[in-house]
């Protein structure tokens, strides 16, 4: 799946010289947490978050009052505090690779690319909407772990034996097993009860049910 198709697009987005109240105003109309920055040709210049917003802010051991710490942060731009170096991606790119990206930067957002103009933004919320999907999580079925032999074949044996019993997969996960010899696949299958997926699994000795439910 490429990020274009799950981005969120046409992102709201800031200035440089807006004021830091009215980047956290806009952030709490719009419910996000994060706001690209554009400067007057439209190019993206860097990325302010909520968490930026809360750091720029007096200390819990202020002794400003109120009235002053809303007049320091309508003084203070968005400039000041923003992110510069923004790590982007293109909008072809797969989410699988954005999901690396940020998992290994430690960051929340990525701005996503057409060439040099912004055209979207992908965040963690939008990555647990795909991890939901793939998992066929608002799917009713049965849903079990088998671990197998990473060798070829194993998954299309498996997939044609469900096939046969009249069962319809509607989500399938791999990933590493407990070694290198081993893989972890999930299915989520319709038309089947608990008991057929267990019966089937059991047909095949190089296959290990790991966990089901309904």
């Amino acid at each position: 799946m490429i990020i274009s198709r799950v981005m969120t697009k046409n992102p709201v987005y800031v200035h440089p010289d807006v004021s830091l109240t009215e980047a956290r105003s806009l952030m709490d109309k719009e419910k996000v947490d994060h706001l690209p920055v554009l400067d007057k040709n439209n190019v993206l210049v860097g990325i302010i978050t909520k968490e930026d917003l809360i750091k720029a802010g007096p200390s819990e051991a202020t002794t400003l009052d109120m009235y002053e710490i809303s007049y320091l942060l309508t003084k203070m731009k968005v400039s000041e505090i923003m992110v510069k170096k923004v790590i982007t991606v293109d909008e072809n790119e797969v989410v699988e690779e954005a999901a690396r990206i940020m998992a290994d930067k430690d960051i929340g957002c990525l701005p996503v690319m057409r060439g040099s103009l912004l055209s979207g933004i992908i965040t963690d919320t939008d990555l647990f909407g795909v991890f939901v999907n793939a998992f066929g999580a608002r799917h009713m079925g049965v849903r079990f772990a088998v671990s197998m032999g990473e060798h070829p074949g194993q998954i299309a044996k498996l997939a044609t034996a469900i096939a046969e019993g009249g069962g319809n997969i509607v989500s399938l996960v791999t990933s590493e097993g407990d070694d290198v010899a081993h893989r972890r696949c999930t299915f989520k299958v319709e038309n089947l009860s608990r008991g057929d997926v267990e019966t089937i699994v059991k047909g095949f000795s190089d296959i290990t049910l790991e966990d089901i439910r309904e």
